[in-house]
């Protein structure tokens, strides 16, 4: 008798719980943030979706669920602003042709000291970089 009570109980709370939670709105289907192919393993918030499209400006904690982008929200879009080349340490920074973003900064691979050939990748002191490759100066 008490199992069934208890049963009852939990069912009812389950369904006013479901009832009471507030749907996401979707405006216009223009920068909208797909979310990676496979959901194995995402949120049940993104499962919940199978369009897979949120827009991160309503809910910025989208953009630090697994398999998002990035965790920051620019133009509607979850984007990571430590490598992003078009949001470089901040929204809308676009680093130029040859440049990439490390760490917030546009740089180029193929002269910069710092990171020569790729992000992070110091020359020792006295060299230089030339060609993305650390050499003696």
């Amino acid at each position: 008798m008490i199992k069934r009570i208890l049963i009852t109980l939990i069912i009812l709370m389950a369904l006013a719980f479901n009832l009471s939670a507030k749907p996401i709105e979707f405006d216009d289907e223009e920068d909208l943030v797909p979310t990676s192919g496979s959901l194995r393993g995402a949120s049940r918030f993104l499962a919940q979706h199978s369009r897979g499209l949120v827009k991160c400006n309503k809910n910025p904690r989208l953009c630090r669920a697994k398999g998002s982008p990035g965790p920051d929200c620019c133009k509607k879009k979850c984007v990571n602003v430590k490598t992003d080349k078009q949001n470089c340490g901040l929204c809308g920074k676009k680093c130029k042709h040859q440049e990439i973003c490390c760490n917030g900064k546009c740089v180029n691979l193929m002269t910069d000291k710092r990171n020569c050939g790729g992000c992070n990748n110091r020359c020792k002191r006295g060299n230089s970089c030339m060609s993305g490759m650390c050499s003696y100066a």
